[in-house]
């Protein structure tokens, strides 16, 4: 009994196995025209066919959220915690399609050291500061 079936077995390629050689080409595809997407599982489909190493000194939160808004994915590490990959996975996922849709933010009389603690905590560049109403007065960032 055969465990595989030939047709089930795919072609696979490295970065050793092509090389593009830049060369002066008369057809130019309209930019709709092309697709590059692909299937790395039956139910996850990557528009750009790009997956980053699950290294620690390569793959965080800020990498993965910026794979997915190109297309491909970030795989994260597993070098910290069970709760140190929930949070990064929430940060990802609060990220999705580069809008946050239930941002945390902070209130105008509070500290800076408050916002410091919670751009740490929630592995985040930036915090909304609201006045009290909740309407929008500013943004501290790290970059502050």
């Amino acid at each position: 009994m055969k465990l595989f079936a030939p047709t089930s077995i795919k072609l696979g390629l490295t970065y050793d196995d092509v090389l593009l050689i830049p060369a002066y080409s008369e057809v130019l595809p309209k930019p709709e025209d092309i697709d590059l997407s692909t299937h790395l599982t039956k139910k996850i489909k990557l528009n750009l066919p790009i997956v980053s190493s699950a290294m620690d000194t390569v793959t965080e939160s800020r990498l993965a959220i910026a794979m997915a808004q190109e297309g491909g994915i970030g795989v994260l590490h597993k070098n910290m915690t069970i709760e140190e990959q929930a949070l990064k996975v929430k940060t990802v996922k609060r990220s999705e399609n580069g809008m946050i849709l239930d941002p945390i933010t902070l209130n105008s009389d509070a500290l800076i050291g408050d916002a410091i603690h919670l751009m740490k905590l929630n592995d985040i560049g930036g915090i909304p500061i609201l006045d009290s109403r909740k309407k929008l007065v500013g943004l501290l960032t790290n970059r502050d």
